[in-house]
């Protein structure tokens, strides 16, 4: 017969898995669960509009995906939009964070103002927008021909050359704040008895951004690089409500491709088998990513 301090202790060791157990069911039912169900459609024929297919369909629906054209063009416009958005982002995101971290008259408001588009909703942003480039009324055009730059009137979002540069500059303005709060955070951590021992040895201000200030934001911009990398590559509101993914599928990006394949047409089975690519391409990015920013700072 087990004693009660055996009991005890072995109760005493079950306890924190029973608290846990709460958490853990809960993560299983809204984030295992339902990329363990996408993962399962992938590998059907799970067509609304044609039900009397429906069944196991093995890597059918991936053998389609790598031969499907709009695929491919949805992959390359996502690597090009990503890495558009990151890089720019991230340099006028620095530039913002070294003149708000500057003393001035008003840094507070200029701070406010300058994290204002974070705090603004997707709607909103695209709402606003989407006026701007109105090919009619919109107020870029009335300024471009106002100062004699263009000469008619363009149509920005119904341009197939002329559409990505648009919603990019959207999206930048929306996204440059994110990049400008982790940078200055990091900013406000660096020692200033450093940035005064390098003026008494001499270096300037380009030697101190290079040789200072890039290696203790470093962690802040591997940080904020990858976060929002991984929001670019799904993001999908503001593109998908500015141009429902066109002209001719020129920002139909592979979420957007997903979307219109499992919600708008009703082919669940490919668009899973979208889905998993892009988590599995997603995933393998930013291992790599996080990777080779280890390798650097261990060199």
């Amino acid at each position: 017969m087990k004693s009660p301090t055996v009991h005890r202790k072995r109760k005493k060791d079950l306890t924190p898995y029973f608290l846990l157990a709460p958490t853990v069911l809960l993560i299983v039912c809204i984030m295992v669960y339902p990329v363990a169900r996408v993962f399962y459609l992938s590998m059907q024929n799970y067509d609304l509009s044609q039900v009397w297919k429906d069944g196991f369909a093995g890597f059918d629906n991936y053998r389609k995906l790598f031969t499907d054209e709009q695929f491919w063009q949805s992959a390359k416009l996502t690597l090009k939009w990503v890495l558009t958005q990151v890089v720019a982002q991230l340099i006028l995101g620095v530039i913002v964070a070294l003149l708000l971290n500057q003393k001035f008259k008003g840094r507070g408001l200029a701070r406010t103002v300058a994290l204002v588009p974070w705090a603004v909703s997707g709607v909103l942003v695209t709402m606003l927008w989407t006026l701007m480039f109105d090919q009619t009324s919109g107020l870029l055009n009335d300024l471009l021909m106002k100062a004699g730059i263009i000469h008619e009137k363009v149509a920005w979002l119904a341009n197939d050359k002329t559409v990505f540069g648009a919603i990019s500059v959207a999206e930048l303005w929306r996204g440059i704040p994110f990049f400008a709060i982790n940078i200055l955070a990091g900013l406000q951590s660096i020692p200033g008895e450093i940035y005064e021992s390098s003026a008494m040895d001499g270096c300037g201000p380009i030697r101190n951004f290079i040789y200072i200030t890039l290696p203790y934001l470093k962690e802040s911009i591997i940080f904020a690089t990858l976060l929002r990398g991984i929001w670019e590559f799904n993001s999908i509101d503001m593109i998908f409500t500015m141009t429902n993914g066109g002209p001719m599928n020129k920002t139909t990006t592979l979420p957007i491709f997903m979307m219109k394949t499992a919600i708008i047409k009703g082919n669940y089975g490919y668009g899973s088998a979208i889905g998993v690519v892009t988590f599995l391409m997603l995933g393998v990015v930013s291992i790599l990513y996080v990777r080779a920013m280890n390798r650097k700072e261990k060199v």
